[in-house]
């Protein structure tokens, strides 16, 4: 497949273990062009998450551009996850050090915008971590609308949280950004924590990637100290499913249905209100992806890592 027919894709993201294998499998995807790489503090701070972003992509091999993103949340204090993804955000592997940046002089939100804009196609937005760049390009520049295609996110839940009670960490992290891209009235996929659940890696697949390649070996490391899950029961794939998305969107259940965010509940902020029955009479503003194929993810995970270096 020529870079012609790829799908062009600008993935936001705040790498984190479960980040770094998603890259991973769109990086080496044949049907995915990755013009950009944005970062957004999320997992653990931004200087982190940007540092491990050009540490992928040093053991990838794979000249993307990377822009940095915003520090904190539109509003509210910020919040990391270091617990579930270590200080560093992918603790468990030694990396080498990266010999040239990747990191471009130009904030996230003007290059995104830049690329949106000299794109002769539009392009995808797959943001992987807490919404805050993308509500900010939105709002600065709402131009680029015309020329995205979708934004196909991995976020909130149809019902019970990881975060708190009832949201989801992406969308909990900044729940105002959350608002403001749910409100867009782009086309968007909702791909979110209930269906990362059932997206599992057990540990006769780990043992698999261990000896698969130069890829796989790094992504078991990562595993060993991963706590999205357990290396008995499974771990959960939360982020691998947005690309599952776009790669193989027939492996999902999808209801197209209104979708708002809690901001102001004293136990329920950050909750994604996904109104199937439509009691608040408005119009359907996302897909939510409301179940996986589990056998067929785990089929398309390993045969995804297969192809990597």
């Amino acid at each position: 497949m020529t870079k012609l027919t790829k799908r062009p894709i600008i993935i936001d993201t705040d790498p984190g273990i479960d980040d770094a294998v998603a890259l991973a499998i769109a990086l080496f995807s044949e049907e995915l062009d990755v013009r950009l790489i944005t970062t957004v503090a999320g997992n653990v701070g931004l200087d982190k998450v940007t540092y491990n972003a050009e540490r992928l992509l040093e053991l990838f091999q794979k000249d993307i551009p990377v822009a940095m993103g915003a520090s904190e949340p539109l509003i509210k204090k910020p919040i990391e996850a270091s617990n579930v993804h270590g200080d560093s955000g992918m603790g468990g592997y030694e990396f080498a050090e990266p010999t040239k940046s990747y990191l471009i002089n130009e904030n996230a939100v003007n290059s995104m915008r830049r690329v949106i804009m000299e794109s002769e196609e539009p392009i995808t937005l797959v943001p992987i971590g807490p919404l805050t760049n993308i509500a900010l390009l939105l709002k600065m520049y709402p131009e680029v609308k015309e020329n995205i295609a979708e934004i196909v996110l991995m976020g909130g839940s149809t019902g019970r949280g990881n975060a708190g009670v009832m949201a989801e960490y992406n969308i909990f992290a900044d729940p105002e950004a959350a608002k403001i891209v749910f409100s867009s009235k782009l086309p968007l996929v909702m791909v979110g924590l209930d269906v990362g659940w059932k997206a599992l890696v057990y540990p006769e697949d780990s043992q698999k990637l261990k000896d698969m390649n130069k890829t796989g070996g790094m992504i078991y490391q990562l595993f060993q100290r991963y706590r999205g899950g357990s290396m008995k029961t499974g771990l959960k794939m939360y982020d691998s499913c947005a690309i599952a998305y776009l790669l193989k969107p027939e492996m999902f259940t999808v209801e197209e249905t209104f979708v708002d965010i809690e901001l102001n509940g004293s136990m329920t902020a950050g909750c994604t209100v996904v109104d199937f029955k439509g009691y608040l009479g408005q119009e359907n503003n996302a897909k939510v992806c409301t179940d996986i194929d589990p056998d067929m993810f785990k089929t398309w995970f390993m045969e995804s890592l297969s192809k990597c270096n």
